[in-house]
């Protein structure tokens, strides 16, 4: 489902725009998935480890770290915000989470209460500043960018969490299966159907969408879009938490530079995956889908010992392919909406 508004209520475009925008985003998921087969059967060929369940299941629970705060970021882009503080949430409560388990002054089921508890208060301070204060989302959190990084850097103190000083087994939910599939797989799934249901089957997501599709037509039908832009960066700040949380799962050692430019991460798998940055339209799914996309990529670059440097290129140019396609897009139903309406 790419657009809606409230329950009852038609949307501001019409019918004939919405379904085109449905098939819009069918057809960038479909893509997606179709380019991940090729690039798949490519890559083996080149180097057979690529199918390797050693090698697939670490692609794999690396995506899910991205995508699970991708879906975060993918309901903020939806009502025309960004946030690109996330990269420094994760890192905070990655290294938190860490550091309280580490001094063993908490339990661990305590201490990854407290990192949701720390992810869903930095998102709340976004969604404060732009929601209540009118302050640009990318001013906003840009400034949040440097805030939280910079209370890292004061947590951290120039030391870094160790493998050896967390509890034995803590890390090792990292590398458990259920039925064969990676915990961490299991659980951005789950996130991910639980987020697509919130947006397509509650009134919440049709509000969403109607924010993010056209705010003024939102606000004449009653919907709060201060409310609705305050949840979603609520949102994003618990699940980029979440993500923290994984990271220091799955890397053992956390630093005051962890995850250093995961926002580029983030921001190119959900506009990868056809959420469109201009808001109101796209799904959690391709989000979801565009981090495992980029994970791909990542992996191949690796086994094919072409240089990483290309990883960081390949991801400006995928979101600016992406944003000039749906900038195109934009135009062509406007146009298209002006005649109708002429």
């Amino acid at each position: 489902m790419t657009t809606n508004v409230a329950a009852g209520v038609a949307p501001p475009t019409g019918g004939a725009v919405a379904r085109p925008l449905r098939f819009l985003a069918r057809q960038r998921e479909l893509s997606l998935v179709i380019v991940m087969v090729l690039l798949g059967a490519f890559v083996a060929l080149q180097a057979p480890q690529f199918l390797s369940r050693a090698n697939l299941v670490q692609v794999s629970v690396l995506a899910s770290i991205i995508g699970i705060a991708a879906v975060g970021q993918a309901i903020v882009v939806l009502t025309r915000n960004v946030d690109l503080s996330v990269e420094a949430i994760i890192g905070l409560v990655a290294f938190a989470v860490a550091d309280l388990l580490a001094g063993r002054t908490l339990s661990e089921p305590a201490a990854i209460g407290v990192g949701l508890g720390l992810g869903l208060v930095l998102g709340i301070g976004n969604g404060i500043l732009v929601s209540v204060g009118k302050v640009p989302a990318i001013v906003a959190t840009l400034g949040t960018l440097s805030i939280y990084r910079g209370l890292l850097l004061v947590l951290a103190g120039g030391k870094q969490v160790t493998l050896t000083d967390l509890p034995e087994g803590y890390t090792s939910i990292s590398r458990a299966d259920i039925a064969g599939v990676p915990v961490f797989v299991v659980l951005a799934v789950v996130i991910v159907v639980i987020a697509a249901i919130l947006l397509r089957q509650t009134r919440f997501g049709r509000q969403v969408y109607a924010v993010g599709s056209n705010p003024e037509a939102a606000a004449v039908i009653g919907i709060r879009a201060g409310l609705v832009t305050f949840a979603a960066f609520a949102a994003c700040g618990l699940l980029a938490g979440v993500a923290g949380i994984l990271w220091g799962m799955e890397f053992g050692t956390v630093n005051a530079s962890s995850a250093t430019g995961v926002t580029l991460s983030v921001i190119a798998a959900v506009v990868v995956g056809g959420v469109n940055i201009f808001g109101g339209s796209g799904t959690v799914v391709g989000a979801g889908l565009g981090a495992l996309f980029l994970a791909f990529i990542q992996n191949a670059l690796i086994l094919l010992r072409l240089s990483q440097f290309w990883l960081q290129a390949i991801y400006g140019i995928v979101i600016l392919v992406a944003v000039l396609l749906d900038a195109a897009f934009l135009r062509r139903l406007q146009r298209s909406t002006s005649r109708r309406r002429a």
